[in-house]
């Protein structure tokens, strides 16, 4: 009934605390020393500490009860509200009002409302100069989540002129330098955040992330250790603490922290990838046992699954690698080299015509593939089927087309490279990244997985066109799983020539036929 919860919270506002005159703890001559020491001594006593639970009580109470009948007594939140504030301001609890209003923005930040939040907070640092600071840096906390950099720096200024003291206007400033790239500006604003409140969280885990940016290790690590005492199971803290120790080269100290976030974690695949790549280097059996945890956890990370594929590869098990390598030619349709995996395996545990098959929708797919080709030439031949000639025809084109696609590129390149080097004299060469390769995310070990390698072209030089029609199709290859083991002999191999011991005798005629 939203009329009674109108009427109970009206009788709310008219309970009195008793407390009528809040200047008799004020001086009102600045000279009167008795005055003075009378106020000294009232200022804390029982009495004082009573009136203040008493008071700290009654707003208590009414700002929740503003809370739970705003979103029932109108048809939105948003109007009962604006009455329960209407309501408060009329009533002797009229400084409430303000912290309504700001309750009021905050609801619309858990409704994830942000443009009638941000129009709230800027309504209420409009109205009330006292909670302009909080207002200021509410809207740069804001704007920062936005990314909005130059607004969230502009409302961090504001929140800072109003209350230099203020530890969360301080964060919200080193967040922008931050982000700007601005370090050593960043982690000033932090330290000084720090000395304002020692306790800040916020301050002290950025001024740890400031300082593991540049390059202090054991500084952060101080910064981690203190915030890890404050709290002490937070898996943010921990991740922190065991990737600094992992940095320092602290094997030992980093798989501690590491077990301990697990315990507090115990299904998060990132973790458990993290920890099977340091134990890869010291227990080979202990690494796999935590990839594959993260692999049920996570059965679509590509890094933790090619890693199985490849250790189960490395111990023979190719059996086994091949469920591993079809579950990445899903994640990755279009990468030829897991289905070039999936058939290399079939071709090492002997499943010939399996990998036969697997080659030949491989080509269907990817009929440029210069290795699937090189592949299918070798099995068919093996084989003894005649299919063999006709991918020896196709792989002759596929490499003429590479080979010619190679020689276009660079000579366009070295047209570029010319116009650019004639164009640009007098200035200054342009940079370039120094590492340019893309980033390896699997512990800093590339393993990569082509189909064939180092692949010889045919060489499009000037010989006649009769002699390069004459010329043998180069079906040379090399395998990334290894040699195949030798294939057993069924047919009865031919035995070698004898030595019948006549090579140097001399006929009589008593040995020819008559």
């Amino acid at each position: 009934d939203s009329e009674k919860l109108k009427k109970c919270f009206q009788r709310m506002l008219m309970i009195s605390t008793g407390i009528e005159d809040e200047d008799r703890y004020f001086p009102t001559v600045e000279d009167d020393p008795h005055q003075r020491l009378l106020i000294e001594a009232i200022k804390e006593d029982t009495l004082r500490k009573r009136e203040r639970e008493a008071k700290q009580t009654a707003e208590r109470a009414i700002l929740t009860a503003a809370k739970l009948i705003a979103p029932v007594i109108e048809g939105s939140f948003a109007v009962g509200f604006d009455w329960c504030i209407e309501c408060v301001k009329a009533s002797p609890y009229s400084e409430l009002a303000s912290q309504l209003e700001m309750t009021k923005a905050l609801t619309y930040l858990k409704q994830r409302d942000i443009p009638r939040a941000v129009e709230t907070f800027k309504e209420c640092g409009k109205k009330d100069s006292k909670m302009a600071g909080t207002a200021a840096t509410n809207l740069s906390f804001i704007y920062f989540l936005e990314s909005d950099i130059p607004q969230a720096e502009k409302f961090a200024n504001s929140a800072m002129a109003q209350d230099r003291y203020n530890p969360q206007a301080l964060v919200n400033k080193g967040n922008c330098m931050f982000i700007q790239g601005q370090y050593e500006k960043a982690r000033d604003f932090y330290q000084e955040a720090l000395t304002v409140e020692a306790t800040c969280t916020e301050a002290l885990y950025n001024l740890g992330l400031v300082l593991k940016k540049l390059g202090t290790y054991q500084g952060a690590f101080d910064c981690f250790h203190k915030l890890h005492a404050i709290l002490r199971s937070s898996p943010q803290v921990l991740y922190q603490l065991a990737d600094l120790c992992d940095k320092m080269d602290d094997f030992a100290q980093s798989t501690e922290w590491f077990l301990q976030l697990i315990s507090l974690v115990p299904t998060d695949p990132g973790v458990l990838q993290r920890l099977g790549e340091m134990y890869e280097g010291e227990d080979r059996s202990q690494a796999f046992q935590y990839h594959y945890e993260s692999f049920r956890y996570s059965p679509t990370n590509i890094e933790v699954i090619s890693w199985l594929g490849a250790y189960y590869m490395d111990s023979q098990f190719c059996d086994k690698a091949i469920h591993y390598f079809e579950k990445a030619a899903l994640i990755q349709p279009n990468q030829i080299n897991w289905q070039l995996m999936v058939a290399s395996c079939h071709r090492k545990i002997g499943n010939y015509q399996q990998a036969l098959m697997c080659y030949r929708q491989i080509h269907k797919r990817f009929p440029e593939s210069v290795d699937c080709l090189k592949f299918l030439v070798r099995l068919a031949s093996d084989l003894g089927l005649k299919e063999a000639q006709e991918y020896s025809l196709k792989l002759r084109k596929a490499e003429k087309a590479r080979e010619t696609k190679r020689q276009r590129e660079l000579s366009s390149g070295s047209r570029k490279s010319s116009g650019g080097s004639n164009g640009s004299r007098g200035r200054s060469n342009s940079l370039r990244p120094s590492n340019s390769r893309e980033p390896n995310l699997s512990g800093g070990k590339e393993r990569t997985f082509s189909g064939g390698s180092d692949t010889r072209s045919v060489d499009s030089g000037t010989g006649s066109g009769n002699a390069s029609r004459r010329r043998e199709v180069d079906a040379s290859y090399l395998d990334p799983l290894g040699e195949l083991p030798e294939r057993p002999k069924t047919a009865a191999r031919q035995r070698p020539a004898e030595d019948d011991g006549f090579q140097d005798a001399d006929l009589g005629d008593d040995l020819l036929p008559e």
